[in-house]
């Protein structure tokens, strides 16, 4: 039986630790599934994916290149001619797949007046 395994990593404390953000705090907000092309501007310079899913505290997104735990980064979600999404965010996870990474960017100073998602093209 061959077994494949995922490399994940997170910020999330080891088991037995107290967490610093609570479930219900990480979860407060509504996701929705949105397939929008994003631009991440960082310490390492520019790179371009695309969002799986966006909530008003931070969006799961796929890219081809590295990320550090904990790298704050400039997100741009839609395209630039169409009043795009901009928020910064920290990467508090990824996880190594075949053809990039999937991670999980939480945005550092959600906009209470945000629905998550940027406007319809």
């Amino acid at each position: 039986m061959d077994a494949t395994f995922k490399i994940r990593k997170h910020l999330t404390p080891p088991t037995g630790m107290a967490a610093t953000i609570g479930l219900s705090e990480k979860r407060r907000d509504t996701r929705r599934d949105v397939s929008e092309r994003v631009s991440l501007r960082g310490p390492r310079g520019e790179a371009e994916g695309w969002t799986l899913n966006l909530s008003r505290g931070g969006v799961r997104i796929i890219v081809e290149c590295e990320l550090t735990l904990g790298e704050v980064l400039e997100l741009t979600v839609g395209l630039a001619g169409s009043s795009p999404l901009v928020r910064q965010g920290r990467v508090v996870w990824f996880q190594e797949e075949t053809d990039g990474l999937i991670a999980g960017v939480a945005f550092l100073n959600p906009r209470v007046s945000d629905s998550g998602a940027p406007p319809s093209h």
